[in-house]
């Protein structure tokens, strides 16, 4: 009998959790990861030593358990006071106006607490609401009456304001690359007003790090892909600067971002970064920050903005000083550049190196961010406190009380003719899964790591299921065709036939098994019911896929056929949500990515492609 580790048998209970085999990194391989639910032996192995050993339930999984049963978003916590007045002060946060009058509001502070912050010295300056409080440190979301109108609105009037130092802004669209097409680029024309054209458009296609290089020079043909998007869009009157790759988390391509606004743009206006919730504007806002794209005192003044996957978290405008690229500056950074770019990962200190391999374990690529116009801080200056040296030795020290600490501010002659970088909200994309679902659902389907490519061949008459959140039918075709799922990889994947696919929908919706929604039954009555679609797909070769079928939000599934090999599929989706067909597919050799055919099965082992680093002296290991 196969004997098992503790460890790999919870593994294994969840079967949409990849494990990596140690073996393969350690040769300096691409690492294998293997999804056990098709790995009949694994299965069968964890199936009878679970029986044969009975074993107590542990904290963690009673605690798990617990968390099956999903609650709503949280209330306010705490007392309001309708009788205060707002504050006129911005949260740190998502830029909401702090309040303590209503708790279902933006900005909302319990009344105690706004009135301990706003008898501090500092005021609520710097302070954040409640709502960014939960993101931050609780993972959890605040139920706010905020109508997605609400958003486009203050986009809207942002970019109406009269031109500043005459000239119009530049306008950064992020767009995160897993959603092309983008919903919400076609609508940016009717976003500004017509009276004040913007200077410019620069795209960033974001969240690259995400995507798996598919074959030799796939950055390439992403950007081309990325600026087809914007040619479609129809983007009347305002120049296109240029498009971007880029990883606001991994921060791959932020420096040469920066390099390319210092160059073209420089510091004539205003930017302000646009683009549909979940792109991961705020998180580029908060790179952009600590680089040298702002002026070298502005993280010390400016706080972070708060990142979350809740759509929405920003809720008005945020902003930092941006930096004068004068060519001394330039020099400097070049300099700079240079000398970090001649380094090898054997050259970086161990808190680098450390952090590196975490951002490596995250995505596939990354991109080191640093400053050049950095501001040395003075020591600090210790005060003589007589008291605390009058004390015995059978007595403990008294402390003097603490000076209260006063936060920096920017002064008048550094800002007064700034050029500021602006946060803006997200754009509520409409007809999207992220809609109909629950926080912790949202955490589930939104990638946050590499994605692992996960590949079936699929016979006419079998169906293949993506959580409970869409699947694909193979209804004809003359040869079998390979599928390949492109999704957060803690979403399921499962195969079924024809005959028996609704009601494994009908049995699963809601349950562990298919994961997304979860809730059981009572979700389930709620959640809207799969709506079909037909697709004919005329395939192009046994290794490049034809098409992608993207399943609005959750994810997308590219399909590969022999040339010529006509295919009908029957794609589904929420009643509501977007289905398209994406043709030319995003990634079309993403089928080569796989191990061997895993017997017994329709799947194929996994493989994870190693992650790179742009900016790093390379040595000729692997």
């Amino acid at each position: 009998m196969l004997r098992l580790a503790p460890a790999l048998l919870a593994r294994l209970a969840r079967p949409w959790v990849p494990v990596l085999r140690r073996g393969a990194a350690a040769g300096g391989e691409e690492e294998r990861f293997v999804f056990p639910e098709y790995e009949p032996e694994l299965r069968e192995a964890a199936i009878a030593a679970a029986a044969a050993v009975p074993r107590r339930e542990s904290g963690r999984e009673r605690r798990e358990r617990r968390e099956r049963r999903e609650r709503p978003p949280v209330a306010a916590v705490g007392r309001p006071d309708p009788s205060v007045p707002p504050s006129g002060v911005s949260c740190s946060g998502c830029g909401a106006e702090l309040q303590c009058r209503d708790g279902t509001a933006p900005g909302f502070v319990p009344a105690e607490k706004y009135r301990s912050l706003s008898e501090g010295p500092a005021g609520l300056r710097g302070a954040v609401c409640q709502r960014c409080w939960l993101l931050a440190h609780h993972g959890r979301a605040l139920r706010l009456r905020l109508p997605p109108e609400q958003h486009r609105e203050v986009v809207s009037a942002a970019l109406r304001r009269p031109p500043r130092h005459g000239r119009g802004p530049l306008l950064l669209y992020i767009l995160d690359l897993l959603e092309l097409p983008d919903p919400v680029l076609p609508q940016l024309q009717g976003l500004l007003g017509p009276d004040v054209p913007a200077a410019g458009l620069l795209v960033v296609g974001n969240k690259v790090d995400l995507l798996p290089a598919d074959s030799p020079g796939h950055l390439g043909r992403l950007r081309q892909q990325l600026a087809a998007a914007c040619a479609q869009a129809g983007l009347r009157g305002t120049p296109l600067v240029d498009v971007r790759l880029v990883s606001a988390k991994t921060g791959f391509g932020l420096e040469g971002l920066i390099s390319r606004l210092q160059r073209s743009w420089k510091c004539a206006g205003d930017v302000y970064l646009l683009g549909a919730t979940n792109s991961g504007k705020s998180t580029l806002f908060n790179s952009l920050l600590l680089s040298d794209y702002c002026k070298s005192r502005a993280p010390d003044v400016v706080d972070r903005a708060t990142v979350s996957p809740w759509p929405g978290t920003t809720l008005n405008l945020l902003k930092f000083p941006i930096i004068n690229p004068t060519c001394d500056r330039i020099f400097r950074r070049q300099e700079r550049l240079k000398e970090e770019a001649a380094k090898t990962e054997d050259q970086l200190s161990s808190e680098e190196k450390k952090y590196l391999n975490q951002l490596k374990k995250q995505g596939y690529l990354v991109g080191r961010v640093g400053r050049t116009f950095q501001q040395q801080k003075s020591s600090p200056v210790v005060d003589f406190d007589p008291d605390m040296l009058s004390y015995s030795i059978d007595e403990d020290p008294r402390h003097s009380p603490k000076k209260n600490e006063e936060r920096e501010e920017f002064t008048y002659n550094e800002v007064k003719d700034a050029r500021w970088c602006f946060d803006t909200p997200g754009i509520v994309k409409e007809n999207c899964v992220l809609n109909l679902l629950t926080e912790k659902e949202v955490k589930l389907v939104l990638p946050t790591n590499a994605i692992i490519p996960r590949t079936f061949i699929l016979k006419p008459g079998m169906v293949l299921f993506l959580a409970a959140l869409g699947r694909v039918d193979y209804l004809q075709g003359e040869k079998p065709a390979w599928f390949s799922v492109v999704a957060s990889n803690l979403l399921p994947v499962h195969i079924s036939t024809l005959s028996n696919a609704d009601a494994l929908y009908e049995k699963y919706g809601g349950q562990e098994f298919l994961k997304v929604p979860m809730g059981g039954e009572e979700r389930m009555k709620e959640f809207p019911p799969l709506v079909p679609q037909d697709i004919t797909l005329k395939g192009i070769g046994a290794t490049e896929a034809v098409a992608d079928i993207k399943l609005s939000s959750a994810g997308w599934v590219a399909v590969t056929a022999h040339a010529e090999e006509k295919l009908l599929l029957r794609a589904y989706t929420p009643k509501g949500t977007a289905l398209v067909v994406r043709e030319p597919p995003l990634l079309p050799y993403i089928s080569t990515i796989r191990g061997a055919r895993i017997p017994g099965t329709a799947a194929y082992r996994t493989k994870k492609p190693p992650s790179q680093v742009e900016n790093l002296k390379t040595t000729g290991r692997r």
